[in-house]
């Protein structure tokens, strides 16, 4: 069964965070912010079973139902375990008064990729939902002490881990900090992610805007907002060296105004998967497609990789990028991959 699909009817998915953080970051603060605040929107929170602090206990009575209805519209849906995620959202989609949005909130120690994977995955749900983010939380107080716990007897750092699939991180708790300090941790953070969006709170009161409909046209603008903060050229070959605490994590990002040959980009996915994807922790990107008036978006969470078209090209020049994150990446090849997958050759 292959993973790589294309979707082209994206616009009436019910968009899907995946919200990750360490305990102590803030997540369940902001899902009961979620779903006691009238802020007007229908949103449905699934915690999972792993979650160290569960939501708020006075929020939900007793009952024999999974899914609790919350006074502004919300619903809730706690002790998910991974297998019942799937027919739990399956259950949200049926309801007779669609969702805005739906919150998967996944525990502070559990690794976020598979929780991701599961909207990728060519089930029926995928027809109905799509990831929308992965928004990571971080204690700005106690985060820089998780990032130097680096790969412990051959393990991965989870809180690396969780940054660099993310693309919004939360900086929570500022007001427990200096200006100083949150300007040093956003340098850290820009280390192990280029493109996320990064946003502040305390007490996780956050403008829900800043966090959920991330969509397309936002991501497009990430990726440039990344390329001019890098330097990075049309095509680019320049690499950001200040991994001061875990050498093997990077970024490659590459750019070129030219367009994509799709069945060549097809090609390449394919051959991504079938290697060794343990390495490769993200993948972003945009793309001209040669005879399409439609951008194609493409996501990757190690093996898992989705490709859909999204909103139509405007007036601004047609390009296509591409970001990959992770650890050990042959940069040289990725170049060389991306450029053989050219409509019109262009100079590497």
């Amino acid at each position: 069964m292959t993973h790589i699909h294309t979707t082209h009817n994206a616009f009436d998915k019910i968009p899907v965070t995946v919200l990750t953080g360490f305990l102590g970051a803030g997540k369940t603060t902001l899902l009961n912010y979620i779903l006691k605040e009238k802020h007007g929107h229908k949103i449905a929170v699934i915690e999972n079973e792993f979650g160290e602090v569960g939501i708020d206990g006075g929020l939900v009575l007793e009952s024999t139902e999974e899914i609790y209805e919350m006074t502004n519209g919300c619903v809730c849906c706690v002790g998910a375990v991974r297998e019942d995620l799937v027919r739990i959202v399956r259950m949200l989609v049926e309801r007779p008064e669609r969702l805005d949005h739906i919150i998967v909130e996944t525990s502070g120690l559990a690794d976020p990729y598979p929780v991701a994977q599961t909207f990728f995955i060519d089930d029926p749900i995928a027809q109905r939902v799509s990831l929308d983010a992965v928004v990571t939380m971080v204690d700005a107080k106690h985060i820089a002490a998780h990032l130097d716990d680096l790969v412990l007897d051959g393990r991965d750092n989870q809180a690396v881990d969780q940054i660099v699939c993310a693309d919004r991180v939360v900086i929570n708790k500022v007001d427990l900090v200096t200006p100083e300090q949150i300007a040093s941790l956003k340098e850290r953070l820009r280390t192990l992610n280029a493109t996320a969006e990064i946003v502040e709170s305390t007490y996780a009161q956050i403008d829900l805007h800043r966090i959920l409909g991330v969509g397309a046209n936002e991501f497009a603008q990430q990726l440039v907002e990344a390329d001019e903060d890098h330097d990075h050229d049309h095509q680019d070959d320049h690499h950001h060296d200040d991994h001061r605490h875990d050498e093997s994590v990077s970024s490659v990002g590459i750019e070129v105004n030219a367009d994509i040959d799709l069945g060549a980009l097809h090609t390449w996915l394919a051959e991504l998967r079938a290697s060794d994807a343990t390495k490769l922790f993200r993948m972003k990107g945009i793309f001209a497609v040669k005879g399409q008036p439609y951008r194609y978006v493409l996501q990757g969470v190690h093996d898992i990789i989705e490709l859909k078209a999204a909103q139509a090209w405007g007036s601004e020049p047609r390009s296509s990028r591409i970001v990959f994150i992770g650890r050990e990446l042959d940069r040289a090849a990725l170049n060389a991959r991306f450029h053989a997958c050219l409509a019109v050759p262009v100079a590497a």
